[in-house]
């Protein structure tokens, strides 16, 4: 993994070289490794490199191919082996061993088309002289990104917002679109980012920019996902199927030329995974994280997860590694987080951003259970709320009300500043959310085409915003982070599926009439019903029966205890930063929901926080 930046600037501007040098010089925790660049009058590329494969200068990057294309290219391609085949046998020679050499002569070979072809994770940058366009593109999931803002005469792009925001020029200001979809699902579902007039190219997406014509850049999408006709397959033959599938794609990524690890949480997604990969390896290292739980209560009693990933530890016989979480340690490292992460994702991360970087003592590499879930349906009480809707539009309303995570409509004038509501005009997060859903194609008429549907949001927003804190944690210490259940033959089986394989009771789940009978229905073993039964033979069934459990801290119980200090100092100072956009009356009155017990908010406490740091990390 790396990071690139680059600028087209039909102004002339002097300094567009040391500009560059300068925002590639922002990234070198991407890439600590090495640095190079690329200059062709007006445009300007800068890359740093964390090497990974081929760790010889012959894999340098910008890499320039034999036609003046030049490339510069951050990821893993995982099939590159197979495409320098194909490519070699059309007459292609290589100079070496590297994925990044396959990228650039596959897109001489095969053009923007070359991207259909790629089975990995990456965010590339093609400056093809000859033709005189710039092309962008990103992966089908989104595991990293790629952030670009056009003025009509200057277009910069680069893998963190923070490389963008060393141009002259560059307008430092919130999004207050991105700032209301924030503020309702703890995410931001369309391309804008908090970060006015800076997007974000989409997952699956390319950008085209025509340097001669110097029109606006041309978006289109490659690839989106999308449920086909299910499998006629019987139970037996979907697990065989499925272990064959998963571990043909932990073993694809196990393509290093540096030492590898991986994440062991306790739970089946990870354990799955570092059993193959312990297997294909031998001796290999697992980390996880457990929590102080001395001061929680009620639920997050459970959350430390310590035994049962040293119980699987000891089964796998893995080199083990864990840490301890507590009370006071999300307020130390706040303000490095912030400044890594740039956007303000899905719930709390500060444990990830630890964990990262516990695991980067030892290795470069490191595999994630990411994407189980998302997949294969583990999150059942969610799809629930939508399996009771009775058409397309109710299920839009009923699953909307539920994403709601932070503030619901009904009470955003009392949080935001009447200056910024007018500044919104009118946005509409339920117009974003149903957006995002045209993109799915599906009967609404049954249980299982609800259920695709909730998926494919899950897939689209949820999981893209994990994989955008995967990213920015991991590569904050320098290194990769890898996620084999998103590897494309296994995406594809997964989404073929009969949705019974993955909620084991999804045609006896809808129409549910009231709360009640949803909350009856939440049985922690209805989701992911076909990967548990695949992974009866890697893992014992304590494993795979254990009910769903999120990474997260008992901040609930911190928030009103021994981090209440902090909480306070940051969020009811008269001159915290959030009270230029957000209403303070507002703000203290959740904090006393929250402390007198009445109300858990901490998600909101949580997103409060990182928000008032956003602001006196990036607009001082």
């Amino acid at each position: 993994m790396c990071g690139f930046v680059g600028v087209f600037d039909s102004s002339g501007a002097n300094g567009l070289a040391r500009t560059v040098r300068r925002a590639t010089a922002r990234l070198a925790h991407r890439g600590p490794d090495d640095e190079g660049f690329h200059f062709d009058g007006p445009v300007g590329l800068g890359h740093r490199r964390l090497s990974i494969i081929d760790l010889s200068a012959a894999a340098h990057q910008p890499m320039t191919g034999e036609a003046g294309v030049v490339l510069v290219y951050n990821g893993e391609i995982y099939n590159f082996r197979e495409l320098r085949r194909d490519l070699e046998a059309s007459g292609c020679a290589f100079a070496s061993r590297s994925d990044t050499e396959v990228v650039l002569r596959a897109y001489e070979r095969w053009g923007v088309d070359c991207v259909r072809r790629f089975n990995g994770h990456f965010a590339l940058a093609v400056w093809d002289a000859p033709g005189r366009t710039l092309f962008l593109a990103r992966d089908r999931y989104g595991v990293k990104p790629l952030y670009w803002t056009f003025d009509g005469r200057r277009l910069v792009f680069a893998s963190e917002v923070k490389a963008i925001l060393e141009w002259d020029r560059m307008p430092r200001a919130v999004s207050p679109t991105a700032l209301n979809e924030y503020f309702t699902f703890q995410n931001v579902l369309s391309d804008v980012t908090l970060f006015e007039g800076i997007r974000l190219l989409p997952p699956g997406c390319t950008l085209t920019f025509d340097t001669a014509a110097r029109t606006t850049p041309v978006q289109r999408r490659y690839w989106d996902f999308s449920f086909p006709e299910p499998l006629k397959i019987d139970d037996t033959d979907a697990e065989r199927e499925l272990v064959r599938l998963f571990s043909a794609a932990v073993e694809r990524q196990l393509v290093s030329d540096v030492p590898l690890a991986s994440y062991l949480s306790g739970g089946m997604d990870s354990g799955s995974i570092a059993a193959v990969a312990r297997r294909r390896l031998g001796r290999m290292a697992t980390f996880t994280m457990g929590f102080d739980l001395s001061s929680a209560s009620g639920l997050e009693l459970g959350y430390d997860e310590r035994a049962a990933s040293e119980m699987l530890a000891n089964l796998l016989k893995t080199e083990h590694y864990e840490m301890v979480l507590h009370a006071g340690d999300m307020e130390h490292v706040m303000p490095e987080l912030i400044a890594h992460l740039e956007e303000l994702r899905v719930g709390q991360c500060y444990p990830n951003y630890y964990m990262a970087r516990l695991a980067s003592k030892f290795v470069k590499v490191v595999l994630s259970g990411v994407g189980g879930d998302e997949l294969f349906g583990g999150y059942p009480w969610r799809y629930y709320r939508g399996l009771k809707s009775r058409n397309e539009n109710d299920f839009q309303r009923n699953y909307y009300d539920f994403w709601q995570r932070l503030v619901p409509d009904e009470e955003k004038p009392q949080l935001f500043h009447k200056q910024l509501l007018a500044k919104m005009g009118g946005h509409s997060t339920f117009d974003v959310f149903c957006s995002v859903l045209q993109g799915v194609d599906v009967p609404f008429d049954r249980p299982e085409g609800m259920l695709n549907a909730s998926l494919y949001f899950e897939l689209k927003t949820f999981l893209h915003g994990i994989l955008m804190v995967e990213d920015k944690v991991s590569m904050a210490h320098s290194m990769e982070s890898r996620v084999p259940f998103l590897d494309d033959p296994l995406v594809e089986f997964a989404l073929s599926l009969p949705p019974r394989l993955k909620l084991r009771n999804v045609a006896e789940a809808a129409p549910a009439t009231d709360e009640d009978d949803v909350g009856k229905r939440h049985r922690h073993l209805d989701g992911k019903w076909i990967l548990r039964r695949a992974m009866r033979d890697l893992l014992p069934a304590e494993v795979i029966e254990r009910p769903k459990q999120g990474f997260s801290a008992p901040d609930a119980s911190w928030f009103r205890g021994e981090s209440i200090d902090y909480v306070n100092r940051l969020l009811r100072a008269r001159d915290a930063r959030i009270n230029e956009y957000l209403e303070p009356v507002f703000v203290v009155r959740k904090l006393d929901e929250h402390t007198s017990g009445r109300t858990n908010h901490r998600l909101l406490i949580w997103s409060l926080l990182s928000l008032e740091w956003w602001l006196r990390t990036f607009l001082p």
